[in-house]
């Protein structure tokens, strides 16, 4: 017997708008919800970068300023003004640069066929930041085709060696050693580097000693190096502008304007990383 045709199953265009209309919605949630957990995830990421490099940076200041003023025994190189220890130069303009760390430590190097077979040297370490030079692809290109720089520092490093018989600091170019370097960018994204030398009461020594100025009798008294160094994510991380402060280590005439703290309006991630490097070589000459 013959079916009906009225009888035979099927879906209507209805049914099926329905079902792409259903299937639409929970794609769009589906999508919404990777797309927070994307968002969370990268924020998460970024933030960790961030973190991770100043704390590297910050590390390798710490190492280095413990070496501040290290000799070996029987060290016969004559110590003079350019074998400071440790050498602070405070930034002026809180806008256009930063704190400055220059250390000096002594070091030996032993030639088993030399004579003699040790020769001791000493190194002087330099800590200093530059505008970055790093483009800003938030602003508009300029006329020449590029962007401008972004509103940071860069971190220098550099690592030369004493020339006894010239009586000053080799060019690294030129003293055919690999140990030491003309500066080399360590960090980029900075906002600022602050240096605070600290006596054995845990006062601020103010202006920072230097052998010629009036704080000098402090040079071999710096127990303790306070170490604020502020670096900013690459890429806009927040969704909305505002303004947001980040603090200078107490130095109240940081912005030059007699307060310690800085803002800007952007969009931009902030961290701070504050340590004190104990300069355990000084005060024991």
């Amino acid at each position: 017997m013959k079916k009906k045709l009225n009888s035979i199953a099927g879906v209507t265009l209805v049914e099926i708008l329905i079902g792409i209309l259903i299937s639409v919605v929970m794609m769009g949630a589906m999508f919404a919800s990777y797309t927070a957990v994307n968002s969370t995830y990268t924020q998460v990421t970024d933030r960790a970068k961030i973190s991770q490099a100043g704390r590297d940076i910050v590390g390798m200041i710490v190492r280095d300023v413990r070496m501040a003023g290290f000799k070996y025994f029987g060290d016969s190189i004559k110590t003079t003004n350019a074998h400071a220890p440790i050498i602070i130069t405070k930034s002026s303009n809180f806008a256009t640069e930063c704190d400055k760390i220059e250390i000096v430590y002594g070091d030996v190097n032993y030639n088993a066929t030399g004579s003699p077979k040790y020769t001791y040297e000493r190194f002087k370490i330099t800590y200093e930041c530059k505008r970055s030079t790093a483009p800003d692809k938030t602003k508009p290109v300029r006329s020449n085709g590029t962007y401008p720089p972004i509103d940071a520092f860069a971190v220098y490093k550099s690592k030369v060696k004493w020339n006894s018989n010239s009586q000053s600091w080799w060019n690294p170019s030129v003293d055919n050693d690999s140990r030491t370097y003309s500066e080399e960018i360590i960090v980029d994204y900075v906002q600022d580097l602050i240096f605070n030398a600290i006596d054995d009461k845990g006062l601020l020594i103010s202006p920072p000693p230097t052998p010629t100025n009036a704080k000098k009798d402090y040079l071999y008294k710096i127990k303790t190096v306070d170490i604020a160094l502020n670096v900013r994510s690459t890429k806009e991380f927040f969704r909305a502008a505002k303004l947001r402060k980040f603090f200078a280590l107490g130095d109240s005439q940081r912005d030059g304007s007699g307060s310690n703290t800085k803002a800007k309006t952007d969009k931009f991630l902030r961290e701070t990383i504050v340590v004190s490097a104990h300069a355990r070589n000084l005060g024991i000459q």
